[in-house]
């Protein structure tokens, strides 16, 4: 077996951008007169798309609401979302990225992204931060009815790969998801695949528990030595 593709989780781990995401829900439960909770979005929020962020909150409020009401909050989200880069002369692009995305391409190997982020907000961060060219296919949170810890994006994403390269012919076990939230590992886990798990959202050793491998810094990650273990001709370490 040999790695084949790599794909990404967006939010916390392309961009560090879970505060304004954070701040957006609350605005929206302020504006439908509900109180907002830090731990409630750390605790149903995090590595999840907002349709499931939302419906869920105002689920344990009492609230149920249509889905054309739900898609009207969330486009109302979106559109204050971009507002909200707009004013940053630079986005937050966690380091390290560009120097993973380096050593992937000069491995020849495909990437993704699979995120619960609309694919708005995916592409208009990758076009900013000038890394829309690398990844050849972006599973969103618009393009799926579900959301992580179910593993659909994931093996959505494996089958548009194989379209866009038919050449490839990757099973999801040929594949490195990189995750930084339980949900997100889980998913990647569930659709077969081995999870780097780096500690921008929760401490390394909480993320070790989970992931195959886990960094503090995505630039830590050497992907030669997780090749190799794809590969079969080294044991697999939990820190790479």
């Amino acid at each position: 077996m040999t790695l084949k593709a790599v794909l990404f989780d967006f939010n916390g781990v392309i961009i560090k951008d879970e505060a304004i995401h954070q701040q957006l829900i609350e605005a929206i439960l302020i504006e439908e007169n509900l109180r907002p909770s830090p731990q409630e979005y750390r605790e149903i929020c995090l590595g999840r798309s907002d349709r499931v962020c939302l419906t869920d909150i105002l689920k344990r409020r009492g609230r149920v609401v249509t889905d054309s009401y739900l898609d009207q909050i969330i486009t109302r989200k979106a559109e204050a979302y971009q507002r909200q880069l707009e004013t940053l002369e630079k986005l937050p692009i966690y380091p390290g990225v560009e120097d993973l995305i380096f050593q992937i391409r000069v491995a020849q190997l495909p990437m993704g992204v699979v995120s619960g982020a609309l694919r708005c907000e995916v592409e208009l961060v990758l076009s900013r931060a000038q890394l829309a060219q690398y990844f050849t296919v972006i599973v969103a949170g618009d393009d799926i009815k579900v959301s992580k810890p179910e593993p659909d994006g994931y093996l959505l994403a494996v089958e548009q790969l194989n379209q866009q390269y038919p050449e490839l012919k990757a099973d999801a076990s040929e594949c490195l998801a990189i995750e930084d939230t339980f949900a997100g590992i889980e998913a990647a886990k569930r659709a077969g695949m081995q999870v780097v798990g780096v500690a921008n959202t929760y401490p390394f050793h909480m993320l070790q528990r989970q992931a195959s491998w886990t960094v503090d810094y995505l630039n830590e990650l050497e992907l030669d030595r997780v090749q190799q273990v794809y590969s079969g001709t080294t044991h697999q370490p939990s820190r790479i």
